[in-house]
């Protein structure tokens, strides 16, 4: 029976060692794919002061983080809910007088107090990248085409991206669909709701085809530029056509251009990461500004835990059973080649029961 202690919060897990490798397995394939394009790596802290991670986006609300009193400073403290903001102060701090563009990535597990309502999990494994420097079509064509090529590297097949402009509602009530300032929030709502009625009420009708500029990219960015007769919106549509240049076939690509949820401090362009079998988004990323700093940079987080749970399990390894009294030489050269280890720790070990596909037999193994 079990003890009600033992008993994990809502929300976390354990990661029994078959799902920990493919965990790994992925993460790896993915730090990879950052290494080989020049994204350097660092590792922020677990927690800092929560002043600090409220400060550095835009959007970042303080109530969902794990938080507490450090009893060095009596300041408040808080558990990282997103490492973004984190490698946004390293940018801004650190590493300010660094040469631009600056590129970064990062790996490490954030937690949250609240679970997302479509994904219970209260703690999560995100790694991603940051090009500090730069939210040009350029270098977010480059920072979309990096997360599509770690996604296949870390197992996803069939990836789709969606597109977004943040900014939209913004950008059109400044001139070209001018609103009343306390209207702009209340239409930007209605627009994520999707709802015409709300929209309507809420002094937006002349957003409502917005409504209807969601879908395959080339057919959504075409009803895009229909509606943008004053040019609001010409940048970015150019930006838009850039990018999709630079994915190619390599994803499919759909436009939303309303789409704001989990685009909190993201400016001109989000976009989000889909993959065949998988259940919800796998990532988010897009164009924002350091708080403090206010440089431009671009980039995105992938979570892979969702993706883990759907790729199928992985091939057993050669594992190497050592007797006792085994040729320690050979059993170490034989592990400078590639070779898994288990020794006995006395002679009642059995190397079946073990999972040993081999045994050391004198210098060299032998199938079991």
């Amino acid at each position: 029976m079990t003890n009600p202690d033992d008993l994990l919060p809502e929300g976390l897990k354990d990661r029994l060692p078959d799902e920990a490798a493919l965990v790994t397995r992925s993460m790896r394939a993915a730090l990879d794919v950052f290494d080989s394009h020049g994204y350097d790596r660092v590792r922020p802290p677990l927690v800092e002061f929560e002043k600090s991670m409220a400060t550095r986006m835009d959007g970042v609300q303080t109530r969902g983080l794990f938080r507490f009193t450090d009893p060095a400073s009596l300041r408040t403290l808080a558990l990282r809910s997103d490492m973004t903001v984190q490698v946004g102060r390293i940018a801004a701090t650190s590493l300010a007088e660094a040469p631009r563009p600056l590129r970064l990535c990062y790996s490490g597990e954030v937690a949250t107090i609240h679970a997302d309502q479509l994904d219970p999990a209260r703690q999560k494994l995100q790694l991603g990248a940051e090009l500090v420097g730069s939210d040009s079509a350029e270098a977010t064509s480059e920072i979309v085409a990096l997360a599509i090529e770690a996604l296949e590297a870390a197992g996803a097949v069939g990836i789709s991206v969606d597109f977004t402009l943040p900014d939209l509602v913004d950008t059109l009530a400044e001139n070209a669909l001018p609103l009343a300032p306390d209207s702009v929030g209340e239409v930007r709502r209605e627009l994520d709701m999707k709802d015409a009625g709300g929209l309507k009420t809420a002094g937006g009708e002349a957003y409502l085809p917005l409504l209807y500029a969601a879908g395959p990219f080339e057919d959504a960015i075409g009803r895009i530029a229909e509606m943008d007769a004053g040019g609001a919106l010409a940048s970015r549509i150019d930006g838009l056509k850039t990018i999709a240049g630079r994915i190619g076939d390599t994803a499919r690509i759909t436009l939303d251009p309303t789409e704001r949820h989990g685009f909190e401090y993201q400016s001109w362009f989000g976009f989000t990461l889909y993959a065949e079998g998988v259940r919800g988004a796998l990532g988010r990323g897009g164009t924002y500004r350091i708080g403090g700093s206010e440089e431009g940079a671009t980039g995105f987080s992938l979570y892979l835990d969702p993706l883990v749970a759907a790729l199928p399990p992985g091939e057993k390894r050669d594992t190497l059973f050592l007797p006792a009294g085994h040729d320690r030489e050979a059993a170490a050269r034989l592990r400078a080649i590639g070779w898994r280890t288990i020794a006995a720790l006395s002679v009642s070990d059995d190397a079946a029961a073990l999972s040993c596909t081999h045994v050391l037999d004198g210098q060299e193994p032998q199938p079991i």
